[in-house]
């Protein structure tokens, strides 16, 4: 059987499959009397802007202390993915994505950096943060 391109393009690929069944899940610390913080970035966030529906594109670093549950990374890759096309505020979507991630792993702590890429000459980056930061001695 031959594909056409137009039936590709109408095809719903695996990703979007993907991204469209994905939620957030936690697996249980694996050493709960630790505290121990947990950094991710994720340089290719987009949205779109609700004013234009342009695009929005960001750097997101996430920074948590996890408590009894410790976030899923595919999920989380998901989870961030879904946002792509939907029209939300750089203001809104921060909260939104920290309130999600609290709701699902409850951390100690938890710090969300939004740094949006500048358009028409403004740079924004919002910060978020939730719960008590535990200081770690850590030592590099």
């Amino acid at each position: 059987m031959i594909r056409r391109e137009k039936d590709i393009k109408q095809e719903i690929m695996y990703g979007e499959r993907e991204i469209e069944a994905g939620s957030l899940i936690c697996f249980p610390n694996p050493n709960i009397d630790r505290d121990y913080e947990i950094s991710i970035d994720f340089p290719e966030f987009t949205c779109k802007c609700p004013f234009s529906g342009y695009p929005d594109f960001a750097t997101l670093r996430i920074k948590y202390q996890p408590k009894t549950k410790v976030l899923e990374l595919k999920a989380i890759k998901l989870y961030l993915n879904s946002f792509r096309e939907k029209k939300i505020s750089h203001e809104e979507v921060t909260n939104k994505i920290i309130d999600d991630f609290v709701e699902v792993c409850a951390p100690r702590w938890i710090q969300l950096e939004a740094d949006f890429n500048p358009r028409g000459n403004v740079h924004t980056v919002i910060r978020v943060c939730h719960g008590k930061r535990n200081n770690l001695e850590l030592i590099l």
